[in-house]
């Protein structure tokens, strides 16, 4: 097939590539406009550009996919299929049934479950024990059209939001060139979703991370596992700002206010939460390195009874 590619983070690429191997044509790839990175405002590409142009594919990155110059610039290219992973941008009713098998999105999700942004952290975040892909026929509404084809992904009792992202991918890759396959065979069947089945996920924010010490120590540890490796959970310690990157759940007593350091020795840093306790595991101070507990407890010494917030 002749394809319209459109995505822009790493979760994109290898949906990209496997279509490429696959044999296809992509004729174009459309992707985030360039965003300046850093003290020096260096030119960033996006991960899908970086790919695009590796295998000679003409990139256009536009500031508004809806506006008309676009929607006549895509239609020079006659593509029979547009594949969009991840983009970032609606796309018009005009775009959606240009080519002859319309607008197929590949969502990191079981739809209708965890329709918008954030699938995957949240499916994280929620202590879900499966979650998986869904190749989609887009429509106007945000993840609402029919389903394609699903493909299904239990998840680890250590998975963190990066880790599921990498799993999420790669099956998205083969589920989307299986899916386009069964298409052009006519051997797709379209299941219309369950809207009262749905839950709508937005943005992930830096501020998410921040750790609510009354919340039980299941739903925290869950939330540090969800937001790694970005935004990360943290709280303040002496003022300065913790990310918490792994930690444990203990079972027993609770012996303190929720927040409060109840053990602080070589090796340990136990936290009270609002139910259960917390051994942080691996932590970052601001303006540090990431590391294990123990290394971080013989530069920064911390007291029984000491206070997070």
């Amino acid at each position: 097939m002749k394809i319209i590619f459109m995505g822009t983070p790493d979760f994109s690429v290898p949906i990209l590539e496997a279509l490429i191997q696959a044999g296809h044509e992509v004729a174009l790839a459309v992707t985030q406009p360039d965003k300046p990175k850093g003290r020096g405002k260096s030119v960033q590409f996006s991960p899908v550009k970086t790919a695009a142009l590796a295998h000679q594919i003409k990139v256009y990155q536009p500031k508004r996919i809806r506006e008309p110059e676009c929607v006549d610039y895509l239609k020079t290219f006659g593509a029979d299929i547009m594949v969009v992973a991840a983009f970032g941008q609606i796309l018009s009713k005009e775009i959606l049934t240009m080519p002859k098998y319309g607008c197929v999105n590949v969502h990191a999700s079981l739809l209708p479950k965890y329709r918008g942004a954030s699938p995957i952290q949240w499916a994280v975040i929620n202590g879900d024990k499966a979650t998986g892909v869904t190749t989609m026929q887009m429509d106007a509404g945000i993840d609402t059209g029919d389903i394609l084809e699903k493909t299904e992904i239990p998840l680890a009792e250590d998975e963190t939001g990066g880790s599921l992202f990498d799993k999420l991918s790669e099956s998205g890759a083969r589920l989307c060139v299986q899916t386009i396959a069964h298409m052009q065979d006519g051997m797709v069947k379209r299941t219309k979703q369950e809207d009262a089945q749905a839950t709508h996920v937005g943005m992930i924010t830096k501020q998410m991370g921040k750790i609510d010490w009354t919340r039980p120590a299941v739903q925290i540890e869950r939330l540090i596992r969800g937001l790694n490796p970005w935004p990360s959970a943290f709280t303040l310690l002496d003022g300065k700002m913790l990310k918490i990157w792994k930690a444990a759940v203990l079972q027993g007593a609770d012996t303190g206010q929720a927040g409060q350091v109840v053990c602080a020795d070589k090796h340990r840093l136990i936290v009270q939460t609002g139910e259960g306790q917390l051994s942080l595991l691996e932590v970052q101070l601001e303006g540090k390195k990431r590391m294990q507990v123990d290394a971080f407890l013989r530069g920064f010494p911390v007291v029984q009874g000491q206070q997070l917030s």
